[in-house]
């Protein structure tokens, strides 16, 4: 079965693409909404203003499963648009290195809010099908990455939308 190398979803949210765009663009801010990141420490250090180039090392969970990713932000356009893509993973720390996937968030103005819409890509394009299916259904106990990574979305658009309606200001 071929895969699917991206899935996204959109949600309303109640605050201006300024407030939406200053929480998700902090990667230690994520575990907040994620079902599955912990949040991320940056590279320079805690505080570290977000920036195309900007490194970060992301902490992950599913089930009893942990591990660390390796990211960098390759779009960081105030209020539009935040992208990074993961490189490299590990259990403690990411020392194998190689294309997993990208992760970008776009902010559109609409009236009273911001559609957030939130895309997970598969980088893994030199895997064959064969092989990224079967190490997918394994490790999602039974899903496709596409399959599995439209449900995260999900949860953590809802997640999002959530906490920014009822606490917009508190980063």
């Amino acid at each position: 079965m071929p895969r699917t190398f991206s899935v996204h979803d959109t949600v309303f949210v109640e605050a201006d693409p300024s407030t939406v765009y200053q929480h998700v663009s902090d990667p230690a801010l994520m575990g907040r909404w994620s079902p599955e990141n912990l949040g991320a420490t940056p590279a320079e250090g805690p505080g570290t203003a977000t920036r195309v180039g900007m490194v970060f090392d992301g902490r992950n969970k599913r089930g009893p499963l942990r591990w660390t990713t390796r990211c960098t932000v390759t779009a960081a356009d105030p209020d539009r648009l935040f992208r990074f893509r993961v490189h490299a993973i590990g259990l403690r720390r990411p020392w194998l290195p190689g294309p997993i996937a990208t992760w970008e968030y776009r902010f559109a103005a609409v009236p009273g809010g911001t559609e957030v819409t939130e895309t997970w890509t598969d980088d893994r394009r030199g895997w064959p099908d064969p092989v990224a299916n079967t190490f997918d259904r394994i490790a999602t106990r039974g899903h496709t990455f596409a399959e599995f990574q439209r449900k995260n979305i999900r949860t953590t658009l809802r997640n999002l939308k959530s906490q920014l309606e009822a606490h917009p200001t508190a980063p």
